[in-house]
């Protein structure tokens, strides 16, 4: 009788270790990490536009780790990209790695839906973070973490004519529109011709951009609230109406040579004197009227890795590859390079091209760049510190209603009203 009682007690143990090492008897096992018929770790990325990067960086990266399958999924559709994407990862479900553009990564976020890298980062010893851009790196960070990393970036530069501008002393560190407004008048009526200070632009694209500048100042993304009704809005409104109205901006174009100031997005190295040089011999980098902090970073791409993989390993690899100097010197990837090393590298071969002279604009050209533009080209790719994080659908509808006040249809007062209830209930669907 013992005997028989001692079996039993163990079976009962048995099945209740079992059970408390599977989570409980009503627990679901967790699901099987995916692999291909050749037995490799299956990683899903999922993209918004086929691209020649994402081929070279596929087959570079599956030679590295040759037990892992990335397979890539382009949905062309932005609209059906969003819809697709978002209803898969509010359901657990979908690819290990997503583009996030368009997407609501702070709600995602607030649901621990993706994964905070910074676990990530600090325990990969493949990577060399001192050679990284730290300052594009903390502008990106939110507070509790890095949820979504970009593979380059693009910088938003405000450039003068250099040659006008040594007739007069500019502050651009803390100058207004006014003030710009003011010097422009000035510095363009001497000379033979009258010069505008900006051009090929309507207001509503101004407007725009002004928007994604101060993004920050006009809607608070986690309150979900906006407070373009307020007298700073509208003072913005009119202050870009009055330049436009007193023929300091215009939305004709002008040629090369009779406008004295302009707006353009840096894509690359090469960009500094491609971009620069194509408008003035003399370029001088400025910060833009009423901008805080230094350069504004513009990202074209980030992506996430779902908290749900069941791969996240594998998936950080993908994103770690990226950020190698490999990934990061990839012909085919766009943009200045998170890292410093890259950057240098292109910016003193090209340094050592404009010396002898072998270095072509695409005009067929030969520029004439200091040795200091190329140190005020380093400094300004290191003073990067300000990302937007401006929601594209806001920008629009203040752009769109906006037109309704400069073309003289509306006040700025019934503007204003209109775009704060468009965005407030947009911003709470």
């Amino acid at each position: 009788m013992k005997k028989r009682l001692y079996i039993i007690t163990t079976i009962m143990l048995i099945v209740l270790m079992t059970a408390c090492s599977s989570g409980g008897g009503e627990q679901a096992e967790s699901p099987e990490r995916p692999v291909n018929q050749e037995g490799k770790t299956v990683v899903t990325l999922s993209v918004q536009q086929a691209s020649p990067l994402y081929e070279t960086a596929e087959k570079k990266f599956e030679e590295k780790y040759p037990d892992i399958d990335l397979q890539i999924k382009v949905i062309e559709d932005y609209e059906q990209y969003q819809k697709t994407t978002s209803t898969e990862i509010l359901s657990g479900k979908g690819p290990d790695i997503f583009e996030t553009n368009g997407l609501p990564v702070k709600d995602y976020v607030n649901k621990n839906l993706l994964l905070n890298m910074d676990g990530f980062i600090e325990q990969d010893k493949t990577l060399n973070k001192s050679e990284w851009q730290i300052n594009i790196m903390d502008a990106i960070k939110s507070d509790d973490g890095l949820y979504a990393m970009p593979f380059g970036f693009r910088l938003r530069a405000f450039v003068g004519d250099g040659d006008i501008l040594e007739m007069t002393s500019i502050d651009d560190k803390h100058w207004t529109w006014k003030e710009f407004e003011e010097i422009s008048k000035e510095l363009g009526a001497n000379g033979a011709e009258r010069r505008y200070a900006m051009a090929n632009e309507a207001p509503d694209f101004r407007m725009q951009e002004l928007m994604v500048d101060r993004y920050a100042e006009f809607v608070d993304t986690e309150g979900k609230t906006a407070i373009f009704d307020s007298p700073l809005f509208l003072d913005a409104m009119k202050q870009i109406k009055e330049m436009y109205d007193h023929k300091v901006m215009t939305s004709e174009s002008a040629d090369v040579g009779k406008q004295m100031f302009y707006s353009t997005v840096l894509g690359s190295p090469a960009d500094f004197i491609n971009d620069l040089h194509a408008y003035f011999p003399n370029p001088r980098l400025l910060q833009k009227p009423e901008q805080t902090g230094g350069t504004r970073i513009v990202l074209s791409s980030q992506f996430a890795i779902q908290a749900n993989s069941q791969v996240k390993e594998e998936a950080w690899k993908f994103i770690s590859f990226m950020l190698s100097e490999e990934g990061q010197s990839l012909q085919e990837r766009q943009g200045f390079s998170l890292l410093k090393s890259v950057n240098e590298k292109q910016l003193n071969d090209i340094q050592e091209q404009v010396k002898s002279g072998t270095y072509k604009t695409p005009d067929g050209k030969t520029p004439k760049v200091s040795d200091d533009e190329f140190v005020r080209f380093k400094e300004f790719i290191d003073a990067a510190d300000n990302y937007s994080e401006a929601d594209g659908r806001v920008i629009s509808i203040v752009g769109e209603e906006s037109m309704a006040y400069f073309s003289g249809n509306k006040t700025a007062e019934e503007v204003a009203k209109l775009i704060q209830n468009k965005v407030t209930i947009y911003l709470n669907e």
